[in-house]
C-alpha cells in the first residue's frame, strides 16, 4: 500500500475554502491549521492550538450550536487518530451540517514523518462508515474537490472525506497563536460577546 496520495496539501485546501461564504472551519493541530491560513486567515477559521485529537468533538458541538451554518474540520490523519472514538459519537448525533475532511499524507508530519496508522492501512472511510455516516468518500483526483467543496457548504448530510495528500512539509504559515484573540473574533462572527 502507497502511504498519502498525490493531491497538493495547500492547492486542495484552498478550493475547498474558495467561495466559502459563512462557512464555519475548524483546523486540526499542525499542518492543517498551516493550510487552513495559507489559503487565507478569515474570522470564521477557529484554529487549534495544544489540543490534538480534538478538531473533529469541537466541530461536533459547533454544529449542534449552530444547525443552520456549515461546518468544517480539516484535519490530518495523525490528528485524527488521535480523536478516533469521536467518529462514533459524531455518527449517533449525525448533524447534517457537518463534514469532516482528513488530509491523509500517510504520515505523522509533525513528528518526523514516520508511517501513520493511515499509511499502514487503515482507511478512515471504512470506519466512519462503519459507525454509521451516511456520506463518506475518498478524494484521490483534483477533480473530486469541486464535489466535495459543494457538499462541504450544502449542510444536506453527515459526511466524512479522507483526501489523499502527497508526503511532505510545505513552508509553515502561522496563524494567530493568541487563542483567546482567535475565540473572541470567531464568537463576534456569530454574534455573540467576547470575554
Amino acid at each position: 500500500m502507497t502511504a498519502g496520495g498525490t493531491l497538493d496539501r495547500r492547492e486542495t485546501v484552498a478550493e475547498l475554502l474558495r467561495d466559502r461564504g459563512g462557512l464555519l472551519v475548524v483546523s486540526g493541530l499542525g499542518s492543517p491549521s498551516y493550510d487552513v491560513m495559507a489559503a487565507g486567515d478569515h474570522d470564521l477559521n477557529y484554529y487549534l492550538w495544544a489540543a490534538m485529537g480534538s478538531a473533529m468533538t469541537v466541530g461536533l458541538g459547533l454544529a449542534i450550536a449552530q444547525p443552520d451554518r456549515p461546518v468544517a474540520v480539516i484535519t490530518g490523519d495523525g490528528e485524527a487518530l488521535m480523536g478516533f472514538g469521536a467518529l462514533a459519537t459524531i455518527a449517533l448525533r449525525r448533524p447534517r451540517n457537518l463534514s469532516i475532511v482528513i488530509l491523509d499524507n500517510g504520515h505523522f508530519g509533525e513528528t518526523g514523518m514516520q508511517p501513520s496508522h493511515a499509511g499502514q492501512g487503515i482507511e478512515f472511510t471504512k470506519v466512519a462508515a462503519a459507525c454509521g455516516f451516511p456520506v463518506v468518500d475518498l478524494v484521490t483526483e483534483r477533480q473530486h474537490l469541486e464535489p466535495l467543496r459543494r457538499r462541504i457548504n450544502a449542510c444536506e448530510s453527515l459526511n466524512l472525506a479522507t483526501v489523499k495528500i502527497a508526503p511532505g512539509n510545505p513552508p509553515r504559515v502561522l496563524p494567530p497563536r493568541d487563542s483567546v484573540h482567535v475565540k473572541n473574533r470567531f464568537r463576534a462572527q456569530l454574534g455573540f460577546g467576547v470575554n
